[in-house]
């Protein structure tokens, strides 16, 4: 050991913000093809587990279907994995109209969760005076409860919530045990998104070595 001592950074929470570059074409395509399948389910978005929108074969669907693998690739590679890792993906669309928004939650049963922007409200909030509105961004919350109670200016402890404010064409990915909360969307355009999550197809390789 040196005489500064060893730092270790212990239990990091990776997320992935990435912007899809040429996403234009693919958006209206995906937005269209939502809006039908709302017309026929109002629940749509709640009835998340009916159904897998990835598996569809429409060349949009196909398109996102291949920039999330993509995506999952570099996050395992971030993370120097250094083994072969199986998964399959499971989507569900969201159409958030005024006043709609999702409860802090996270996502069982998944290894990594993630969203895709197709439509964000390009007209600000409507309703609300306060200059902290944040219509239709999503945060998310240190999973280490309380780890902020103790910090001081430029620990970088001291925040316990990073949020997002979307856009058409950015991909989030982030692990599934991550708590997060989309806030209400207070415009009256509709924010559609379409969100997924990477479930493992196990192994025995994925064991880890006991010490």
């Amino acid at each position: 050991m040196s005489e500064s001592g060893s730092f270790h950074t212990l239990w990091p929470t990776i997320l992935l913000e990435r912007e899809i570059p040429g996403h234009e074409s693919a958006d209206v395509a995906l937005a269209q093809l939502i809006e039908e399948l709302e017309q026929t389910n109002r629940d749509l978005t709640t009835d998340y587990l009916e159904g897998n929108l990835l598996t569809r074969p429409h060349p949009a669907v196909q398109w996102l279907r291949d920039c999330v693998n993509k995506t999952v690739i570099d996050y395992f590679d971030h993370l120097e994995m250094g083994y072969p890792i199986n998964w399959s993906l499971q989507g569900w669309p969201n159409v958030n109209r005024m006043g709609d928004y999702h409860d802090p939650h996270n996502h069982p049963h998944s290894y990594l969760s993630g969203t895709y922007y197709v439509r964000v409200p390009d007209t600000p909030a409507i309703i609300g005076s306060r200059k902290d509105l944040r219509s239709g961004c999503i945060s998310f919350y240190d999973p280490r409860g309380a780890a902020n109670m103790t910090a001081i200016r430029n620990d970088p402890n001291i925040e316990a919530e990073f949020t997002v404010r979307p856009r058409a064409g950015l991909i989030l990915l982030w692990p599934a045990f991550l708590k997060h909360f989309v806030h209400p969307n207070l415009s009256d355009e509709s924010r559609i998104s379409i969100s997924f999550n990477v479930v493992l197809k196990w192994s025995d390789d994925y064991l880890p070595t006991q010490l």
